[in-house]
């Protein structure tokens, strides 16, 4: 199972969460987040991570050109679109970056936005279901309703993101089957300082980690 820490900030900790079993690292490329980086930023921090670990920059309504040269100026493996993207847009930006990871996050409430989710899946990668929260595109602390996503199997790989910590992920994998776990706020000292205790225990209580 893969499992993306997001929202990283400093280079050092992206070493150290590497290290402790991460296999994906998310940037925030949104200048109105607490968790912005600079594409200098990220490229920093990916300088010395090793080649199996993705790096993922997050976006929210961005255009194709801006977030081509945040991919070419940053080194990432991965986009994530946070914002009101259309099935239409991630076409045309998997078309422009072929061998870049396109995910799309969709911030679930209800069932016809999971139904929502899966109309997504051809034009895409890798799905990312968030929380819903009306002001924050992510990193809010809230939780889904898992037992809504029991039955969820969409036709590509997904991760379950929102309000995930150490302490409530081993209940959410029991309820649910993604492909992968995104954390946040769930991991944090405040916005973009991660808490490395926090990180190990993670990988400690999903069996991965020392």
């Amino acid at each position: 199972m893969r499992v993306k820490i997001c929202g990283i900030t400093q280079p050092h900790q992206s070493v150290a969460i590497a290290s402790l079993g991460a296999t994906a690292l998310g940037f925030i490329c949104v200048p109105t987040s607490p968790r912005y980086v600079t594409a200098s930023q990220i490229r920093a921090a990916v300088a010395e991570l090793p080649n199996n670990v993705d790096t993922i920059g997050v976006f929210a309504n961005a255009s194709i050109l801006e977030i081509n040269q945040t991919v070419v100026d940053s080194g990432l493996t991965g986009v994530q679109l946070h914002g009101d993207e259309s099935p239409e847009f991630c076409y045309q930006l998997r078309r422009s970056l072929p061998n870049v990871e396109i995910l799309k996050a969709i911030r679930v409430r209800s069932i016809e936005h999971l139904e929502t989710a899966a109309s997504y899946s051809e034009y895409i990668n890798t799905l990312l279901l968030d929380a819903y929260h009306p002001q924050q595109l992510g990193g809010t602390g809230q939780t889904l309703d898992w037992k809504m996503l029991e039955q969820f199997s969409p036709n590509c790989p997904w991760f379950l993101a929102g309000g995930l910590t150490p302490d409530n992920v081993a209940e959410a994998l029991s309820q649910i089957k993604p492909s992968g776990i995104d954390l946040s706020s769930g991991v944090e000292r405040a916005p973009g300082d991660k808490d490395l205790d926090k990180v190990a225990l993670l990988f400690q209580r999903l069996g991965t980690g020392g």
